[in-house]
């Protein structure tokens, strides 16, 4: 809730710069706000997967695909991410954030996404996302009927299916009791 105006200002800046396609890396130009960050004044690190959430948009905005998505009922929901920190974003700094998918599985549509500065990578994520609907998730095909297929060089990395692999729960629909092993 805390980035709802910052989302909503990113929307509409987003439509107003270039065109891209969902296959495209996009840059957005950023600067780290006093609501980023924390007691040390450089960006919190649970606010850098908040501040990807925008980079995300941007691709989906400038590419077309959100409008596709707003019209079809569909919502982008993330099912797992991992993040590594280099450098740390401080109050003030100017920076970038890039986003980039890296490919598809049958369950997900993978991003890198860099928090990027003076041309240095600060922070490096992979998200797993989809896109659901009311009655569930939106398969590739019907994703690739709406926003074009993807180029046939888009391949997904290996590591990338033991990473989802080792870090998924139980679907919804299973059981998931909490026990420490």
């Amino acid at each position: 809730m805390h980035l709802l105006l910052r989302t909503l200002w990113h929307l509409f800046t987003s439509s107003r710069q270039s065109r891209l396609t969902m296959w495209d890396a996009s840059s957005m130009p950023m600067r780290v706000l006093f609501t980023d960050v924390d007691i040390n004044m450089h960006i919190n690190n649970g606010m850098y997967f908040s501040l990807m959430d925008l980079g995300r948009f941007d691709l989906l905005v400038r590419s077309g695909a959100w409008k596709v998505a707003r019209r079809k009922g569909w919502n982008p929901v993330v099912n797992a991410e991992t993040i590594a920190f280099r450098k740390s974003l401080k109050l003030g700094q100017r920076y970038t954030i890039e986003s980039k998918v890296l490919g598809f599985d049958e369950k997900a549509m993978y991003f890198e996404q860099r928090m990027v500065a003076g041309g240095e990578i600060y922070a490096r994520a992979y998200i797993a996302a989809r896109l659901v609907g009311k009655k569930g998730p939106i398969s590739n095909e019907e994703i690739f009927a709406e926003i074009g297929q993807p180029p046939s060089d888009l391949i997904l990395p290996e590591w990338i299916h033991g990473w989802r692999e080792a870090n998924a729960l139980p679907g919804s629909r299973r059981p998931a009791p909490h026990a420490w092993i």
